[in-house]
């Protein structure tokens, strides 16, 4: 109890210290991140019902607030991008539904889990690309025009793919609702999105303040989400906690060294490749653990998202820090077009 209470002061002081710092405000998200999975590992009780109501039930509803957010950061000009980038796209959009979802199946054999867990594993690969990537990228010194764009479209084609991935490699360990899982999705994903899409030119003569409040509150339900799934799932992640983070950990590094190595054999240019890099390797953690409750109906297989979002923010913010020093010849033309950091959610 005492170590768990010191990693809990300690990863929200190190937040509040990043978060001032200019040099480590990469940092500042993933330390809140390791902030919040420490006080649902310390104090579970206090992340498992709220007002008489299961905590868990508060997910999709969560989830739906920070793509929203995610939404409200959406043009036209991020679709029409396509266009003039095709390549990119395409490559990207390539390597992020073949690569994950193929490494994840590989991974949960190799390493021996089944059902719910196993399924959980690959779903987190089948996922598609998470709001995440676009502040790391920027941090990077990625493409973010390219970043957005990604996430944009891996988004949009999750209803038909995420389910399609799911039944050809999770089919073996439990049984998948296709057309359940299409569906929430629309509802999870898609439509707050149009409706945060919508919102980006309603509230256009308050976008400072929308630019300022709305990625506040995403990280906020991203963090709290997570502790949720960390509080529900506590006995099984102390059980599997070696496996599952080390399982974890090569996923996510396999996502970015093929998905950067995928993208420089295609022919791209070295900020496109570590944009795509990037987009491949961190994925969207929130939709997977929601889809783990109400379509898996299962708080363990929401277990790899939750530690996959752990893991992938802090190597993210390390990731960004190396490539941030060491910038790549062709960035300051692939940033033409990138918003600026207060854009991000």
């Amino acid at each position: 109890m005492t170590v768990g209470i010191v990693a809990v002061a300690l990863t929200t002081g190190l937040a509040i210290l990043a978060g001032r710092s200019r040099r480590f405000s990469a940092f500042a998200f993933a330390f809140w991140v390791l902030a919040f999975v420490s006080a649902a590992m310390v104090w579970p009780q206090a992340f498992r019902q709220w007002a008489g109501r299961p905590a868990p039930s508060l997910v999709p509803l969560l989830i739906q607030i920070i793509m929203f957010g995610m939404g409200t950061t959406l043009s036209l000009r991020d679709f029409a991008r396509v266009a003039q980038m095709p390549k990119a796209a395409l490559v990207g959009t390539g390597l992020q539904f073949v690569i994950m979802p193929s490494l994840a199946a590989l991974l949960a054999m190799a390493f021996g889990f089944s059902g719910p867990m196993a399924a959980g594993i690959i779903l987190i690969g089948a996922s598609p690309g998470g709001v995440a990537s676009n502040v790391i990228t920027y941090l990077a010194g990625g493409n973010v025009a390219l970043s957005v764009t990604l996430t944009s479209i891996s988004t949009m084609l999750s209803p038909f793919l995420t389910p399609l991935a799911m039944t050809l490699l999770a089919g073996t360990y439990i049984e998948i609702d296709a057309g359940a899982m299409m569906w929430s999705i629309v509802q999870l994903i898609i439509l707050p999105i149009v409706a945060g899409f919508i919102a980006n030119y309603v509230l256009q003569r308050y976008a400072k303040w929308r630019d300022r409040l709305l990625p506040v509150v995403s990280m906020g339900a991203i963090c709290l989400v997570l502790a949720i799934l960390t509080a529900a799932a506590r006995d099984q992640l102390l059980e599997a906690a070696a496996a599952i983070v080390v399982l974890v950990i090569l996923h996510n590094t396999g996502g970015y060294l093929l998905g950067y190595w995928g993208a420089r054999g295609a022919g791209l240019p070295e900020a496109d490749a570590r944009t795509v890099s990037i987009e491949v390797g961190m994925q969207n953690a929130g939709m997977a653990a929601g889809l783990a409750i109400t379509v898996l109906q299962s708080a363990p297989a929401a277990l790899a998202a939750t530690v996959f979002a752990t893991v992938m923010n802090v190597s993210g913010a390390i990731l960004a820090s190396w490539w941030r020093g060491r910038p790549a010849q062709d960035v300051a033309a692939s940033r033409q077009l990138a918003p600026l950091p207060e854009e991000m959610p």
